[in-house]
């Protein structure tokens, strides 16, 4: 028995199941399980076992097509998301100073607003799908003192610039073309977004796209 994670929007209508770990948050989880018995094995395949009477022969009569149509959906729903990482849940968020065209941003100035760090790329679908819901939030939770710092790895400062004016970015951006933030923070994928209190503490991660409007997420911020 195996299985296979896929972090993905947690509103795909694909997903086969779903896992909500406290010290990750909402992310969805998609396992993709060997599934037992032998008539449950993908079509056209000859597979050769030895056991104690021998070698005998299997063939398997599910569709290997379906299959390989899923498994390519859910990794494409994963977009740029490269594995996991350790959490840092309840541990001081690392602190960075990050220099761009436009400003410098340092993530310690922020102390004594909720933190929603996000690590992105214009390139990246999922964190494509998931900058409108961003900026709605965003919109939405300033007066709570919530707030977006969303941290580019892109490196053409062009299509960087162009994007933030395409969805009409109303976030705090950087673009950190060495990624020396992310690489901080031990991610190389993307999106992959952490909350920090107003103490400076990580509470949560996210990995992937996130709808940063459903009720969960908005009453998880609003309580920060």
């Amino acid at each position: 028995m195996w299985a296979e994670a896929i972090h993905f929007n947690p509103k795909a209508p694909e997903r086969s199941g779903q896992h909500i770990d406290a010290n990750v948050g909402s992310a969805s989880l998609v396992y993709i399980h060997r599934r037992g018995g032998e008539k449950e094995k993908a079509h056209g395949f000859t597979v050769w076992r030895s056991d104690s009477k021998g070698s005998r022969k299997f063939r398997y009569y599910n569709d290997v097509r379906r299959t390989f149509l899923t498994i390519g959906l859910l990794a494409a729903l994963a977009g740029c998301y490269s594995g996991n990482h350790p959490a840092r849940i309840g541990s001081n968020a690392p602190d960075f100073t990050v220099q761009d065209s436009d400003h410098k941003i340092t993530l310690s100035e922020y102390r004594g607003h909720v933190v929603v760090l996000n690590f992105w790329a214009t390139w990246c679908p999922p964190c494509i799908e998931e900058t409108p819901s961003l900026v709605r939030m965003t919109a939405r939770m300033k007066d709570k003192g919530v707030i977006v710092l969303a941290v580019s790895i892109d490196a053409d400062d062009a299509a960087y610039h162009k994007f933030l004016k395409d969805y009409s970015v109303n976030m705090v951006t950087v673009r950190d073309e060495a990624k020396k933030a992310s690489s901080l923070y031990g991610t190389f994928g993307w999106p992959e977004t952490y909350i920090i209190d107003r103490n400076g503490v990580i509470r949560r991660k996210f990995i992937g796209a996130v709808d940063w409007n459903s009720p969960e997420v908005t009453d998880y911020l609003s309580k920060l």
